[in-house]
């Protein structure tokens, strides 16, 4: 039963490792050599780096959710729909920011544009995992119970 088990969950597992690892990557990038993100953000020097810096360390505990979901899409299907609704809010906050930043400011526009499709393909991904755990979830008898 158990490798029954980890065979159907091992496509949202994969899927989700695969949005975490990004958002991992990006966290720790940010945290880790600030440098580069600091101009693309238009800001300079120490605070700056300090913003960026701060930027990673709340992209590193937005990823708790996304965590639990890798660890058992199934027993852990709330954290799955929260990574879900957060990348979506993310992406939605990303585009409007987006509108709201004068033409002129094109670095920072591209910043941000880089985000709407990193969250946009992440959100994808995510909902393909939340829709296959979901569909496993409702096959099993008792609807949403999860031994």
């Amino acid at each position: 039963m158990k490798k029954k088990e980890f065979a159907r969950l091992l496509l949202p597992r994969v899927l989700i490792f695969l949005v975490l690892a990004m958002n991992l990557q990006c966290a720790l990038a940010y945290i880790f050599d600030p440098l580069p993100y600091v101009a693309p953000f238009e800001l300079s020097d120490e605070p700056g780096r300090v913003a960026v810096v701060g930027i990673g360390i709340l992209f590193l505990m937005w990823q708790v959710p996304y965590v639990f979901a890798l660890i058992h899409p199934l027993r852990n299907h709330r954290s799955l729909l929260e990574a879900v609704l957060m990348q979506a809010i993310g992406l939605l906050g990303e585009s409007l920011l987006l509108r709201s930043i004068p033409m002129e400011h094109t670095a920072l526009r591209a910043s941000i544009l880089r985000f709407i499709i990193f969250d946009a393909g992440g959100l994808l991904l995510l909902l393909a995992a939340a829709a296959f755990t979901f569909r496993i979830l409702k096959s099993k008898p008792g609807g949403s119970h999860v031994d």
